[in-house]
């Protein structure tokens, strides 16, 4: 659901929630006077379809993102590369417009020869070796956004395309290059005709695959084949020197870098990284503003192999972070493939990446609650990143692919969710009375002020902290639980001097308090989970609790030291997370931080107040919004504060010491216990037996009636079957926050943030 309230409004919900204020202190409302005005919107930016290894079509992957799961924006970003077929075409009658009409005999799976003809396709040979498979720069260029920018123009809804780009020396990064698409002249133009003529382009875009994508070997230069006509693109980076050719291997015909060798010793990762980092001196000297590079289910292809091209250790996000801190500002470490057979399609000794001599897991072994190690562990490598005070953003996504043994149209999965269907990122984007346009929604990623939710957990998140001084113009708890409550009904954020939300830094003198508030929405009724039997996880503590109907059960606040940035070549720059069972053991319990070199953890990180409904405090209260939704609200003072440090927030549906989910502390065990690829690790029991339980055959949709037993495809163990695939991530959710930076006066400076 949407709200929209008056400043009025607002200003009236935050002094109703305030009540008494303390004598001469008068109460702060949240205004919109110094900031441009946003919106929290739900959107993702990564996920695939029949352009690349998907299953179905831009066009049909548009309508189920935005107008059945309701996204408000949405990016449309395959893997980099090249591929076969003719994404523009369509699967479904319904799905038809004037200029892209349904050929029933030429789906979205007809490869470009038999669509376009081999003559128009691309590059060196007529695309990739003569074989038919066309260019990812050619088809960004002259076919995805043509049919994109239709789509927003014909549907009226945010959209923009992206790339997950196959990384040299590392494995896939979610990113774009938004110049010159979607140009605001389209909102008046028809989409009644039988062609349509783009308006804008995503030329940019399209350069950037050709040059830095590692799975793009053409040497075209961007041009039709043997000849020097079209883009006639060179690569080069302004500035840098590629003579060193232990470092670069610069290939005069194609005018790009190609980094070759094979075999261990060949330093081929090494040579890929470097080549990395000058896609982002390209896109930070090029488009500065309007580009952005977050690295993607990065902890999957295990740690970094400087002979091949797979994992990223803590050190090489320095170094992007270092390079376009405005552009490499975040990662996603909350992987989509929630519902495989792997959650995030993390895997114990992967084997599956070329260059890797020897089999190594994806670092962690496994998700942790669907979140990878490096943000799910506290004091981990996202704590360590936070702990320099640098911009390092927390992003999650669908990586949207197909349902595994069920069809797109089906609401069970054995593989993916539709972006949008189950986690979701929310990001402020200010576009003021303008609509929501592809340069507002880059901006509001970069800023950090965006938080991620899986499964509907949460739908309105507020964190705000507030300067306060004891004694003449202390601000209460009450006020700062006002300015949060009033910006969560709003669905915006805060403009209040002397406080700061997610992304920002909150300046103090040494020892002065701060006030923080925390106020979010559990949303009533059902969620887009197609179960409505009761969770088997929290069955093992005695709570009855719909699969559809989740309820928040606590939120963590995490806190760290800032104590700067670490120096490029120092002992603690680098470190590689422990492998294999150094990390993860057999008995799905973890080594711990001391087996973690010093480099990728922060020691001072640690969870310093949870919240929950009970009447034990610290708890929450409830709080009826102008819509008459319910809120919780919470907060807490920090007395005195001496040192720089920053504020982060994780909540979940299940609480401390459930069995295979949650430690006594409530931190997220491995989900080694659900994956289904090793029945014999499967530990908890799917016992409902229910009345309506479509065969796997049977394609369920909702108007079929909520799935009340365990479904069939649950894996099996012993007879019984067992919490795995899509019912393990309904059962286990999970919300994070982007953190607020605390800068004291003559401590450590938080550097990363204005």
């Amino acid at each position: 659901m949407k709200f929209g309230f008056t400043p009025r409004q607002i200003a009236l919900a935050a002094l109703a929630a305030l009540g008494s204020t303390a004598i001469g202190v008068a109460p702060t409302i949240a205004t919109a006077a110094g900031k441009t005005a946003g919106k929290y919107v739900a959107g993702d930016f990564h996920n695939h379809t029949t352009c690349s290894d998907g299953s179905i079509s831009m066009q049909k992957l548009v309508n189920k993102s935005t107008a059945v799961w309701g996204l408000d924006w949405f990016v449309q970003a395959g893997h980099g590369g090249n591929g076969a077929r003719n994404c523009t075409l369509v699967e479904d009658a319904d799905l038809a417009t004037p200029a892209y009409p349904h050929d029933a005999a030429k789906g979205p799976t007809t490869t470009w020869t038999n669509s376009i003809g081999a003559a128009a396709i691309k590059g060196n040979g007529g695309g990739v070796g003569g074989t038919g498979n066309m260019w990812r720069w050619q088809s960004i260029q002259e076919y995805q956004y043509p049919v994109l920018e239709y789509l927003a123009a014909n549907k009226n809804v945010p959209l923009f395309l992206g790339l997950e780009s196959v990384v040299a020396g590392h494995e896939h990064t979610s990113m774009s290059v938004i110049t010159g698409q979607m140009p605001s002249f389209i909102d008046s133009v028809s989409t009644s005709g039988s062609s349509y003529t783009a308006l804008g382009n995503a030329t940019a875009l399209a350069q950037w695959s050709y040059c830095f994508d590692r799975g793009d070997t053409d040497t075209s230069r961007g041009n039709v084949t043997g000849s020097t006509t079209g883009n006639n693109w060179n690569c080069a980076v302004p500035g840098s020197d590629y003579s060193d050719t232990s470092k670069y291997n610069w290939n005069a015909t194609g005018q790009k870098l190609i980094p070759t060798g094979s075999g261990v010793g060949s330093g081929l990762g090494t040579k890929g990284h470097l080549k990395t980092l000058e896609a982002l001196k390209w896109m930070a000297a090029n488009h500065a503003n309007g580009s952005y590079y977050v690295p993607a289910h990065l902890e999957r292809a295990g740690p970094f192999n400087p002979d091949g091209n797979n994992g990223f250790n803590i050190e090489h996000l320095r170094n992007f972070n270092n390079t376009a801190p405005n552009i490499a500002f975040g990662f996603e470490s909350q992987p989509g493939h929630g519902a495989s057979a792997e959650r995030g399609e993390y895997r114990q000794l992967r084997n599956s990446f070329v260059g890797s001599s020897t089999n190594v897991d994806s670092v962690g072994g496994t998700t942790y609650g669907g979140t990878g190690i490096y943000a799910s562990q506290v004091g981990g490598v996202w704590d360590a990143l936070l702990g320099e005070g640098r911009n390092w953003w927390f992003f999650a996504s669908s990586d949207w692919h197909n349902r595994g043994i069920f069809s797109a149209d089906d609401r069970r999965s054995t593989q993916d969710f539709q972006p949008g269907e189950y986690q979701r990122n929310y990001t402020m984007v200010r576009n003021g009375s303008d609509k929501i346009r592809p340069q507002a929604i880059v901006d509001g990623l970069r800023t950090g002020n965006n938080w991620a939710a899986s499964g509907q957990l949460i739908d309105r998140l507020a964190f705000v902290a507030c300067a306060s001084t004891p004694g003449i113009g202390a601000r209460s708890n009450a006020q700062v639980e006002a300015i949060a409550v009033a910006a969560a009904t709003g669905n915006t954020d805060i403009d209040v001097t002397g406080c700061a939300t997610m992304g920002e830094k909150l300046k103090l003198r040494a020892g002065q308090e701060v006030v923080v508030a925390v106020v979010v929405r559990d949303p009533e009724g059902t969620n887009n989970a197609p179960y409505s039997f009761a969770n088997p996880s929290l069955a093992q503590v005695g709570i009855t609790q719909p699969l559809n109907k989740p309820v928040l059960d606590h939120i963590d606040v995490i806190r760290g030291l800032v104590t700067g940035y670490k120096a490029p070549g120092s002992a603690d720059y680098s470190g590689e997370w422990p492998r294999n069972a150094n990390w993860l053991r057999a008995d799905g319990s973890t080594a711990g931080l001391s087996a973690v070199p010093a480099g990728a953890k922060n020691t001072t990180a640690s969870i310093i107040k949870t919240f929950n409904g009970n009447a034990q405090s610290p708890s929450w209260t409830t709080v009826t919004g102008p819509d008459n939704s319910k809120f919780l609200k919470m907060s807490f003072r920090l007395s005195g504060v001496q040192a720089s440090q920053y504020l982060r927030l994780r909540g979940t549906n299940l609480p401390a010491a459930v069995p295979y989910e949650t430690d006594a502390s409530g931190n997220p065990l491995s989900d080694i216990f659900t994956n289904a690829t090793v029945a014999a690790n499967l530990r908890i029991p799917c016992t409902v037996t229910g009345t309506n339980v479509p065969t796997n055959a049977v394609t369920w949709t909702k108007a079929m009636g909520a799935i009340d037993g365990c479904p069939n495809h649950l894996a099996v163990l012993n007879g019984q079957k067992m919490v795995s695939y899509d019912v393990a991530a309904w059962a286990d959710l999970w919300f994070y926050s982007n953190p607020i930076y605390v800068e004291v006066a003559g401590a450590t400076v938080v550097a990363g943030v204005k």
